[in-house]
């Protein structure tokens, strides 16, 4: 017996991966149709369908008319696709309430969160590959969410970009598809202690122990990137801290993302009031780690995307 669309978005929203990969298995065919009939055959229909299936593991919780679960789907490959045709530039083309973090919003993590496939979700990122892993979690997770600017904080072309998250995708669909529904650990724990770990450094920070920070949490030859800008090692992050501190400014931690061995913090950057123009509004700190320390940090400053 057939199951239907209502009763398997019924078994989705209560966090069974499987039962999201056969809607979305059953409807992609209509998906990819919406797709190139406005973006024609090629890789920018290919991602819009599967921004789509990214967009509909964070979303399904969200869906009233169970029934209608095939129209709602490309009713989203069609945003994206228009999206892209309005775009003057690489753009985020997915769900633009999963890059935009304003207070009054729930932050990426929190609507994860909110619905049992959170910890598939993390489970299966975990499974990528250090590059793919990386690109998705900036792409989905993060300010930095343009093509432009994923390719600054990676040091790689826009091009390798979209091949990375079309694979690290098509990993994600592919995974719904083969209807994954063991359990995964709760990755609650793990998060929150990340979030606490970042506090407490970016307190240390404040206080003026930046160097303390650096010498416990980082290795020897750790090396510090600013696209664009200079590179160096430990002393340069310290005297990078030291100096903004000196001129007044101030960071607080916004949020934290981390998935092995790639952890991001995004801080917003408060300049002194008597010069409130100082410094950008934010930074992102893209640190991979290497048996738990910093092997390389990317500075970053993100400029919001405009959809």
């Amino acid at each position: 017996m057939t199951v239907g669309d209502a009763e398997l978005v019924t078994l989705a929203q209560a966090g069974d991966a499987g039962a999201l990969g056969v809607l979305l298995t059953r409807h992609e065919a209509g998906m990819r149709a919406v797709a190139v009939s406005l973006l024609g055959y090629g890789p920018d229909a290919e991602d819009a369908v599967q921004d789509a299936m990214v967009t509909a593991l964070r979303r399904v919780g969200e869906i009233r008319d169970s029934a209608a679960v095939g129209p709602w789907l490309r009713t989203v490959v069609r945003n994206n696709a228009r999206m892209t045709l309005r775009a003057p530039r690489p753009t985020p083309v997915a769900d633009p309430g999963w890059f935009a973090h304003p207070a009054t919003e729930p932050t990426p993590e929190e609507s994860l969160d909110s619905g049992a496939l959170r910890d598939w979700v993390w489970h299966a990122i975990g499974e990528l590959s250090e590059p793919d892993r990386l690109v998705t979690m900036l792409r989905y997770f993060s300010d930095a969410s343009s093509y432009d600017q994923i390719a600054a904080v990676c040091g790689v072309p826009v091009g390798t970009v979209r091949s990375r998250l079309s694979h690290a995708r098509r990993a994600l669909a592919g995974g719904l598809r083969a209807a994954a529904t063991s359990t995964h650990a709760d990755v609650r724990a793990a998060g929150d202690a990340r979030w606490r770990e970042g506090v407490d450094m970016i307190a240390t920070a404040m206080r003026g122990d930046f160097d303390h920070v650096v010498h416990d949490t980082w290795w020897p030859d750790a090396q510090m990137v600013v696209p664009g800008g200079p590179r160096g090692g430990r002393e340069l992050a310290v005297r990078g801290m030291t100096s903004d501190l000196h001129a007044g400014v101030r960071q607080r931690l916004r949020t934290v993302v981390s998935s092995g061995d790639v952890l991001i913090w995004e801080t917003d950057l408060l300049s002194p009031p008597d010069n409130p123009d100082h410094c950008p509004p934010a930074a992102l700190w893209l640190q991979v780690l290497r048996e738990g320390r910093v092997r390389q940090l990317t500075l970053f400053h993100p400029v919001p995307a405009r959809l």
